[in-house]
């Protein structure tokens, strides 16, 4: 019964550290789903740092279009 309690914690552990570790993809996909929340400031750090972290990413192109349409004036 111990090693199958080890086994989960190494499995939440290594969840928890791959989130955090995401790629352009796994943040721009988060970032999607933000902005669909309506946390909008949320989604802009995380359009932010695609940009800053992988700015030749073609997931960083459509996070300069994102951040451009919310932080444009409302029409």
């Amino acid at each position: 019964m111990r090693q199958i309690h080890y086994w989960i914690l190494v499995l939440a552990c290594a969840l928890a550290f791959g989130a955090c570790s995401g790629g352009p993809a796994e943040l721009l996909d988060t970032a999607q789903l933000e902005e669909r929340q309506f946390n909008t400031a949320h989604a802009v750090e995380l359009y932010e740092e695609i940009v800053a972290k992988h700015p030749q990413s073609k997931e960083a192109e459509i996070a300069r279009e994102r951040l451009q349409a919310l932080q444009s004036p409302a029409q």
